[in-house]
């Protein structure tokens, strides 16, 4: 069993004995963490969130009710997950093959999906296979991932489309006339713009 530091594991949820589980991190009732899982320090993991086999989680992440994350995913530090937020992984998805044998883990192939730093994704969006979601870019509520979304950008819709690009505070910035990303002071936080990145 990995040993856990100042760690809070609610009665009802399922952590697998050889899951990494950092300083701080609260699970919530029925989620469930797989083997190999590692999970970083100071995150909160919330109600029946499902972390699959492998699945590796940064420090400091919020990850909502009811949000999946399937073998295959990375997050990195800072990410907010929002609740019912579903990350897929096979491009090609059937529960059988040609010759009706129920598929197993030999059948098919992973595409990895990144959240990089201080990313946000919003409720019951959905991710697809091998999509990158760049530092501190913003998904819409209810958007499908079909590509790469860039750093400080903010998509929605299906398939998710540019709406803007995205300050740090998370305020949404509007493209300029010509579709140049904003440049200027946000209204939110009086940063300039573009910042440097602020890890």
């Amino acid at each position: 069993m990995t040993e856990r530091t100042n760690v809070r594991i609610h009665a009802t949820a399922e952590v697998a004995a050889d899951a990494f589980i950092g300083p701080g991190t609260s699970i919530w009732n029925q989620a469930q963490v797989r083997e190999g899982a590692r999970i970083g320090a100071g995150c909160v993991i919330g109600k029946n969130v499902y972390v699959d086999t492998g699945v590796v989680i940064g420090d400091r992440c919020k990850i909502q009710n009811n949000a999946s994350l399937f073998h295959g995913v990375t997050v990195e530090d800072g990410v907010f997950i929002g609740p019912h937020v579903c990350f897929t992984n096979d491009r090609l998805p059937r529960a059988i093959n040609a010759d009706g044998s129920l598929k197993a883990d030999d059948d098919w192939e992973v595409s990895p999906i990144l959240v990089r730093h201080g990313a946000a994704l919003g409720a019951n969006s959905t991710i697809l296979p091998g999509v990158t979601i760049g530092a501190w870019a913003m998904v819409g509520s209810g958007s499908v991932v079909t590509r790469d979304v860039a750093d400080r950008e903010v998509v929605v819709g299906n398939p998710a489309r540019r709406f803007g690009g995205a300050c740090v505070c998370g305020q949404t910035l509007p493209d300029g006339p010509d579709g140049s990303p904003f440049a200027g002071t946000c209204l939110r936080c009086g940063a300039t713009l573009p910042p440097e990145d602020p890890r």
